[in-house]
């Protein structure tokens, strides 16, 4: 009994009693889904730019993927409105209320790979009066109650807020996480999924990802500027990036501190 109690204090000091799913929302019998990586390609000539093992990078290309051709949903059930605007859609739920929008989804996005490494004292936003709210604070530590966080950051902070928590980037710069944003009432934000280079011509492109209002699928979104469809961005955006649901300006992008 007592080679099991210190077992037990062994396991808890390594962190290996309290592993973590990388991609907690999904039931454990689920079965395997293609990865982000693996449903879009690169364009010819292009190769993915190298993400260290563990990073937000690498955690948003294996983020899973609802089967091809699936439909962007509302939290309501229903379809959106607009289907002609993704390429792909991630499989991760949306809740039950009209609150996992733009901004709310990249929050999401970024506190579920904090949430994968054991990183819960990381795990805070600031709401639109400025107040700090931390995971680490909430009654319970298991996904539901991080969820429950979640919905609480959701109703409370927005682009506002997290314009302001940002820091900006300059697009010669961008890097997998990065945001777009425009702060405001509203407001839109875009995830930098994924990024690729041309090693010949230097030349990067980046994938972007979205929710919106009402809440709905987070979805790779498409490049309405692509002579031959691919959802592939070039960083030479100029003033302004255009995406199908919004018109972002280049100061618009911004970086986790």
């Amino acid at each position: 009994m007592m080679r099991l109690g210190l077992l037990f204090i062994a396991l808890t000091l390594s962190g290996t009693a309290y592993a973590r799913a990388p991609y907690g929302w999904l039931p454990s019998q689920a079965l395997p889904a293609p990865s982000l990586a693996e449903r879009i390609a690169p364009p010819p000539g292009f190769e993915r730019i190298a993400a260290p093992e563990g990073s937000f990078a690498a955690w948003l290309r294996g983020l899973p993927m609802r089967p091809e051709g699936a439909k962007v949903m509302t939290y309501t059930g229903a379809p959106k409105w607009r289907q002609d605007v993704h390429v792909a859609v991630v499989n991760i739920d949306i809740g039950k209320r009209d609150l996992q929008q733009c901004a709310d989804a990249i929050m999401r996005l970024r506190a579920e790979w904090l949430y994968s490494q054991n990183r819960d004292k990381e795990i805070a936003f600031n709401d639109t009066d400025g107040k700090r709210r931390r995971f680490s604070s909430s009654r319970s530590s298991d996904h539901a109650g991080f969820r429950k966080y979640m919905d609480l950051v959701f109703a409370y902070a927005g682009t506002y807020s997290l314009e302001r928590e940002l820091k900006p980037v300059k697009p010669e710069q961008m890097a997998i996480g990065d945001v777009f944003i425009k702060g405001g009432f509203p407001g839109h934000a875009v995830l930098v999924a994924d990024m690729v280079e041309n090693r010949a011509t230097g030349e990067k492109r980046f994938l972007l990802l979205q929710s919106y209002m009402p809440a709905q699928d987070i979805h790779v979104l498409k490049n309405p500027k692509s002579a031959d469809g691919t959802p592939w961005y070039s960083t030479e955006i100029g003033d302004q990036l255009v995406t199908p649901e919004w018109v972002f300006l280049r100061s618009g992008l911004r970086r986790w501190p």
